[in-house]
């Protein structure tokens, strides 16, 4: 996919997305087309499949993609039982011009619990490798919930708002997120670290959905969330970093993964992320996550480790 064409009426990234007929939506609707492509596994051999990649946006792919596949892979070798969590570590960076080849084993097989390994793997070696939990789960007891104490999804701006008011030196990156924005419709309250915002203590939150539909599937929505969960972890490691930092001279990798999926979820309509660094170190940092739908309940709860290091010096 390409798209050439520069968006600059901010006034586009403030109102309504769906129904908008909008450039953003389009392009919004044509990247979720992508993943949801990237998302049907070809079925190569006994508990082996192949898939493809989304767009370009980071220069490999996206750690959301390999989580979201190793889910649905793991699942498919699974009757009777959902995901209820998954541990992942991403190994290598993946290439966009390549297909994921994806190995399960079925490490074991239980009444109500079963277990999976997941290698995905390319021909540099493997990009991810991944246990996963599956659990058949009663729908009680169920603890009450709450409704989130947050603005209203559209009180605030769209993602690619910030983004289109980034400064000079990340108008690079940041109009990557306009021509070829992620699969999900996101409203932040403020900019992104990597987008111009400012260091900043404590939580912050976003709202995100799928702009339409994508069918009744349990196991695709639960994916989706999957996937989605990956967007933003590294950013509030730089927001929270201990003393001052150039992000134009450092670079932010996700080490690892981890995300327990708590009860059923519609990705097509709102959920908050609220995220928050918890500790760093060195060169890493944890961030954890928790994602609850309109009526507050929570749906999963996320953790990352990431790294932030030093650009390496340029070869001479």
């Amino acid at each position: 996919m390409s798209h050439t064409a520069a968006v600059t009426d901010t006034d586009t990234f403030t109102g309504a997305l769906l129904g908008s007929g909008s450039a953003l939506e389009s392009r919004v609707l044509e990247v979720l087309g992508d993943i949801e492509s990237a998302l049907r596994l070809e079925r190569i051999g006994p508990d082996r499949f192949r898939a493809g990649s989304e767009a370009d946006r980071f220069g490999s792919i996206f750690g959301g993609q390999l989580l979201a596949q190793a889910h649905l892979a793991a699942a498919a070798t699974v009757e009777g039982q959902t995901l209820n969590s998954l541990h992942a570590y991403f190994t290598r960076p993946g290439a966009l011009d390549e297909p994921v080849e994806i190995v399960v084993s079925r490490t074991r097989d239980g009444r109500a619990l079963s277990t999976r390994h997941v290698e995905l793997v390319q021909s540099r070696g493997t990009v991810l490798t991944a246990v996963a939990s599956f659990h058949d789960n009663p729908d009680a007891p169920e603890q009450p919930a709450a409704p989130p104490q947050a603005p209203a999804p559209l009180e605030l701006p769209l993602l690619q708002h910030w983004a289109s008011r980034a400064p000079a030196e990340a108008q690079d990156m940041a109009q990557t997120w306009i021509e070829v924005p992620p699969p999900l419709e996101m409203r932040i309250g403020e900019a992104p670290n990597f987008l111009g915002g400012q260091p900043a203590r404590g939580p912050r939150a976003h709202w995100m959905r799928l702009p339409r539909s994508v069918g009744d599937d349990p196991a695709l929505h639960h994916a989706m969330i999957t996937y989605a969960s990956d967007y933003l972890l590294v950013d509030m490691a730089f927001r929270e970093y201990p003393e001052p930092i150039d992000w134009t001279q450092n670079i932010g990798v996700s080490l690892d993964h981890a995300i327990w999926l708590h009860r059923p979820a519609r990705f097509d309509q709102w959920h908050l992320y609220t995220q928050e660094s918890v500790t760093m170190r060195g060169h890493r940092a944890l961030v954890r996550g928790s994602i609850v739908d309109a009526a507050g309940a929570l749906v999963a709860s996320v953790a990352q480790e990431v790294m932030i290091r030093p650009h390496p010096a340029p070869s001479r």
